[in-house]
């Protein structure tokens, strides 16, 4: 990020400027003391303040991409458990369907032999007209009866498998419920970081917000750095994911989104992925465990370069150093040194 430093001096008219220079010099402190009030703490030195001001916004962005990473975690969680939740109601419509067919058969069969069988199988035997035939008939009322006791049998196995599918059901509604108010409580925090954030940059004096705006975290450059020489992706795959890094490049950063009009950071690198035909987890957390760990000093071309001991921010490694990533709300995707943080792991998917 640019730094608050007062430009050097022409060396021509500098005894003609110089009064005009105090007056400027003077209003700007002034200016500089107003703003950063609601940044600064009291006491502060007017000339602090600005400095203060940008450190306490790159804390807020970070706190924000911690949460929107959390966020993901909680919304993956949430659309997991939908897909769940719906297989399982399936599954239980389809086990009362298959109870209640059961159900009417039994109802049919034992209807049908309380009408034939209700006298003593002895007494009906010396009644019968044709005691060979209804001998005939018992023998296949024995082998219906103890087809009947199987199906019942079966029926209350089926029962009880829905009996327990529906109780998972009921658990997995709460589980859902619960990721649900997650998800709301990490939007909340992300908004809630981001709005202070802004109302701290707006604090800032036009050109120093300007500058901030422009800067990297890591002094990042505009346009392209010279990637001559970079070195091989690992894979073909890492090859394609490269390509579709790069063409995101100048995409906005949207907190939660993963393309193809906007990324955050751990967003971009799962549309990235994706393009090249693989799976990537959601979150950056997760996404550093996505592959196989290497050195930094080893990194190719599509490795995933993992930020912070939290690993709440990760970009991809295009080589000569540098990565591509989406850094924070109003800065889009781009270049930056793969120095521009501490890195916490580098991982070959």
């Amino acid at each position: 990020m640019g730094s608050h430093r007062r430009p050097a001096q022409s060396g021509l008219d500098q005894s003609a400027r110089g009064s005009t220079v105090y007056v400027l010099s003077a209003l700007s402190a002034v200016a500089t003391a107003a703003t950063g009030l609601t940044a600064a703490p009291a006491g502060a030195a007017p000339q602090d303040r600005p400095s203060g001001t940008r450190a306490e916004v790159d804390r807020l962005f970070e706190q924000a991409e911690q949460a929107t990473e959390a966020f993901n975690k909680a919304d993956e969680r949430a659309d997991k458990l939908r897909g769940e939740l719906a297989d399982l109601q399936d599954s239980v419509a389809r086990g009362q369907e298959r109870i209640n067919t059961m159900r009417g058969a039994l109802g049919s069969l034992a209807g049908a032999q309380y009408r034939s069988g209700g006298i003593d199988p002895a007494l009906a035997l010396l009644l019968s007209s044709d005691p060979d035939g209804y001998l005939d008939k018992a023998s296949v009322l024995s082998r219906v009866t103890a087809r009947q006791a199987g199906e019942l049998t079966e029926l209350q196995r089926a029962q009880r498998d829905l009996s327990q599918e529906r109780a998972e059901a009921t658990r997995k509604l709460v589980d859902l419920e619960r990721s649900r108010k997650a998800v709301a409580r990490h939007k909340r925090t992300v908004e809630d970081k981001l709005a202070k954030a802004r109302r701290l940059l707006n604090s800032l004096p036009a050109s120093q917000r300007e500058a901030y705006e422009r800067a990297s975290r890591g002094g990042g450059r505009d346009g392209i750095p010279d990637l001559s020489g970079a070195g091989v992706p690992s894979s073909g795959r890492a090859a394609a994911a490269v390509a579709a890094a790069m063409s995101a490049v100048g995409k906005p950063y949207v907190w939660g989104a993963n393309g193809p009009s906007g990324f955050d950071c751990s967003g971009l690198m799962q549309w990235s992925y994706a393009r090249a035909g693989v799976g990537l987890p959601r979150t950056s957390q997760a996404q550093r465990f996505a592959g196989r760990q290497v050195p930094l000093s080893e990194a190719r071309p599509g490795d995933l370069v993992a930020y912070r001991s939290d690993a709440s921010h990760i970009g991809m490694y295009v080589g000569n150093g540098q990565v591509i990533h989406a850094p924070y709300p109003g800065a889009p995707v781009r270049y930056d040194p793969v120095g521009m943080m501490p890195v916490s792991s580098v991982t070959r998917v």
